[in-house]
């Protein structure tokens, strides 16, 4: 039995079905990802993008990029993997979508109760407080926003180099 036949069979008596998906799902709707040949790190040095070090270091930088990658991921629809794996949750009566995407994709394709391990890149909370900051962001800002609660810089709801992935996602993911 050819492996194709095989996994078609099994999922066809499945009740429970979990996918992981990374960055390749999302690289066909014009998302770069990070680590291949041409990916964003063999470009931009992490540390200085995505760590707390560098968003300390220099935050309006940081900060900049992370605009940048809103406004092309702003741009860019869900593909046809993102629409399938939308329609795999009506078909299979338990269905686990975890992504280590940051982009909302699987969201904007129709998928409900999506993972997130990474956190995403659309919502931003208080780096000192954690409170969520739900107000507009202008790309064209010249400072970071800061905290209303306690005037902490704001910060994308990303998961750093050197930071644990969410508890509450990754107990979900398991």
């Amino acid at each position: 039995m050819n492996l194709s036949k095989n996994m078609i069979e099994r999922l066809a008596g499945a009740n429970h079905v979990a996918v992981l998906t990374g960055a390749g799902v999302s690289a066909e709707s014009g998302i770069k990802t990070f680590r291949d040949p041409d990916g964003l790190w063999t470009k931009l040095n992490p540390q200085q993008l995505a760590s707390i070090d560098g968003f300390m270091k220099d935050p309006k930088t940081v900060w900049a990029w992370y605009q940048e990658r809103r406004d092309i991921i702003s741009n860019c629809k869900p593909n046809p993997g993102h629409f399938a794996l939308a329609e795999f949750s009506k078909i299979f009566p338990k269905f686990d979508l975890i992504t280590q995407n940051v982009d909302r994709l699987h969201q904007s394709a129709g998928s409900e109760n999506v993972i997130e391990l990474h956190g995403n890149i659309i919502d931003n909370r208080c780096f000192d407080c954690g409170k969520p900051y739900n107000e507009d962001i202008s790309t064209k800002e010249l400072d970071i926003p800061k905290c209303k609660f306690c005037g902490g810089k704001i910060r994308p709801c990303v998961v750093w180099f050197g930071e644990m992935l969410p508890e509450k996602a990754l107990s979900q993911a398991d």
